[in-house]
């Protein structure tokens, strides 16, 4: 059977609603990421911190999983333990629309985590820079996301499935964001096949052997279709 690796940033969300973070008016446009994304700017303001993914979560939930969503759960579901989807994406619509094999290497909004000692659980809509946590009682509690300056998550697993992948698709992302960035390399460099779906080029699309642009929502079931032979 072919192993797939398929990596999928903000632009498979964009259909649904969740801003884009690097394009034109995308959200670090709008935000100091040094103030809401880095682990000193935590430190420094806890609170504004919490308010802008308080805000993210709740733009999240609201969100319903797109076409493009559906399509790779529908590969997945045909595949069974051949495909694996690596999202730099901390909304949960890939899961919703019943993808299982996922790995979040930025973190998940839907997940809280101690800074005191690294407990995780289920985040509320809500959180506040006061809030205790379950296991250690300090007021430690920060969304689980990896910020600037921190290690992905999966990596080791990430790594093991590019150097075994048959295939390694891209959708929605930029090509600027490493070390993301550099899995089509890895990927080719170990035998896959690469191909990149994105509404516009990405800034490392010579990495790949073949790219297609649109809209996830199109291109992704299109892509899903041929791989199905439908």
């Amino acid at each position: 059977m072919t192993k797939i690796v398929i990596l999928t940033g903000a632009g498979i969300s964009a259909e649904s609603g969740l801003g884009t973070f690097r394009d034109t008016g995308g959200i670090w446009s709008q935000y100091d990421l040094t103030e809401v994304a880095t682990p000193e700017g935590f430190a420094r303001n806890p609170a504004l911190v919490h308010a802008f993914y308080n805000a993210r979560r709740k733009n999240a939930a609201e969100a319903i999983p797109n076409a493009a969503h559906a399509a790779l759960a529908r590969l997945e579901q045909a595949l069974p333990g051949d495909v694996l989807i690596v999202t730099q994406n901390i909304d949960d619509l890939h899961e919703r629309a019943g993808s299982r094999n996922v790995l979040h290497m930025h973190g998940a909004i839907t997940r809280a985590k101690c800074a005191a000692c690294a407990h995780e659980w289920d985040a509320p809509m809500e959180m506040r820079a006061d809030d205790p946590c379950p296991a250690c009682k300090a007021p430690a509690t920060r969304p689980d996301i990896v910020w600037f300056g921190e290690f992905p998550y999966h990596m080791e697993a990430i790594w093991d499935a590019l150097r075994a992948a048959d295939l390694f698709v891209s959708i929605g992302t930029s090509g600027s964001v490493y070390p993301a960035a550099a899995f089509v390399q890895d990927a080719g460099r170990a035998g896959a096949r690469t191909l990149e779906l994105n509404l516009d080029p990405s800034e490392n699309i010579h990495d790949f052997d073949e790219a297609r642009q649109g809209p996830a929502s199109v291109l992704v079931p299109a892509w899903v279709d041929e791989m199905l032979g439908r």
